[in-house]
């Protein structure tokens, strides 16, 4: 761990600007979704119990670098107030005198925050007048926003170049989680990753050979391989244009020892509704007129089977329509073997990406896996084993 955390810094009356994401979805001014908000109250408590002053860093939505009442940060202050029980001074910008004059008169234990980030041309293309604004505000700055790491952004990535620089907790622990699961996993390793296109996956697919034992892979992305092993797979979507990479890849994990999972035998439907008749087939058996919308029972025991060999696991992606209950049925019965396991003590599990924690939610076992990333980009970037610079940062010395 070449990066610093909290623990490195005495934070009494020192200002704290804290990078976090606070990106959240939101229908008729009403948050839908708020585990955002809650991941990063650990990091906030902590420099408040210090002494520290937080100032809190971050975007919401694509306001193209103007001002939009729209997407204010403001309208998340009572949101924040309710979950962290004290008032919250909002500051309607993130630079200049009157935010510093601001910050100046706080005490220690005071939380401040400041206005959308992305309301400004620098911090989207990581300029670096725009940063050294934003530093004046602080004493440490503090990265607490896993999700938004892979972007080179000036409050993400320049600013580290003009403070003292660590992670806060959220950021930490996704850290450490990531590196227990990857970088240095407890073996057999099994990764499962689903999706629509193996186009925007496949350099995950390509870095994951090298590095995991069993390689489940799932939706759309599984119907190309199967069209590459010759397989007929009817209406499913897929992706012509990748056959041959998937063959690569076939012969690659040939050679490295990773086994691929895709599914031997598959549910199919000629339509993707809740009311479509269904049918249970071997693989390579889809009609010409029928798409391949989950695994079979046969492919979830295998799945099944080996998870219970397994003592890490990294997921990704849904392995079937998991929207529609029809078409659910392996990812739930996958996702709660997992979770039993896990809870049991025999599996290290780690998941990652807006759809695959909302299937997660629908198996009802998001408090049963061993870490659930917040991230989606992210979370990506480094399952391709991509280095990202909000990490990489961290690293620099300002």
């Amino acid at each position: 761990m070449t990066w610093k955390t909290l623990d490195d810094f005495h934070l009494n009356e020192k200002r704290v600007l804290v990078r976090v994401d606070l990106n959240v979805p939101f229908v008729d001014d009403q948050i839908t979704d708020a585990t955002r908000i809650e991941r990063i109250i650990p990091t906030i408590r902590d420099i408040c119990a210090s002494g520290g002053i937080p100032i809190l860093l971050s975007h919401l939505g694509r306001p193209r670098r103007q001002r939009n009442p729209d997407l204010s940060l403001k309208k998340l202050i009572p949101s924040l107030e309710t979950l962290l029980s004290t008032p919250i001074t909002f500051v309607a910008d993130c630079r200049g005198p009157a935010v510093l004059g601001t910050v100046n008169a706080s005490k220690g234990g005071t939380i401040l925050l400041l206005e959308n980030t992305r309301f400004y041309a620098g911090e989207e293309s990581n300029d670096l007048e725009f940063a050294a604004e934003l530093s004046r505000i602080g004493d440490i700055y503090c990265n607490d926003a896993f999700a938004c790491s892979h972007r080179s952004h000036a409050s993400i990535d320049a600013i580290t170049r003009f403070l003292p620089s660590c992670a806060g907790r959220l950021l930490q622990s996704e850290l450490c989680a990531l590196e227990a699961s990857l970088a240095s996993p407890k073996r057999p390793l099994t990764v499962i990753v689903g999706g629509s296109k193996i186009s925007t996956k496949f350099g995950i697919l390509s870095n994951l050979i090298g590095h995991t034992d069993y390689l489940v892979v799932g939706g759309g992305m599984a119907n190309t391989i199967l069209a590459a092993q010759g397989l007929s797979i009817g209406a499913s979507i897929s992706e012509p244009t990748f056959i041959e990479n998937a063959k690569h890849l076939l012969k690659r994990a040939g050679r490295t020892g990773c086994n691929i999972i895709l599914p031997s035998d598959i549910i199919v439907a000629c339509e993707l509704s809740a009311h479509s008749r269904t049918k249970t087939l071997p693989v390579g058996n889809c009609p010409h007129n029928a798409m391949i919308l989950d695994f079979g029972p046969e492919s979830i025991d295998r799945i099944h089977a080996v998870l219970e060999s397994t003592q890490t696991l990294i997921w990704n992606g849904p392995l079937g329509a998991f929207e529609i209950d029809s078409f659910a049925t392996a990812t739930i019965a996958i996702a709660q073997r997992a979770a039993a396991l896990t809870r049991s003590g025999q599996l290290l599990s780690v998941a990652g990406g807006g759809d695959t924690i909302a299937a997660l939610r629908k198996a009802g076992v998001t408090e049963h896996i061993s870490y659930l990333s917040t991230a989606g980009g992210a979370f990506l970037e480094w399952l391709e084993g991509k280095p990202l610079p909000g990490i990489v940062a961290l690293t620099r010395k300002s």
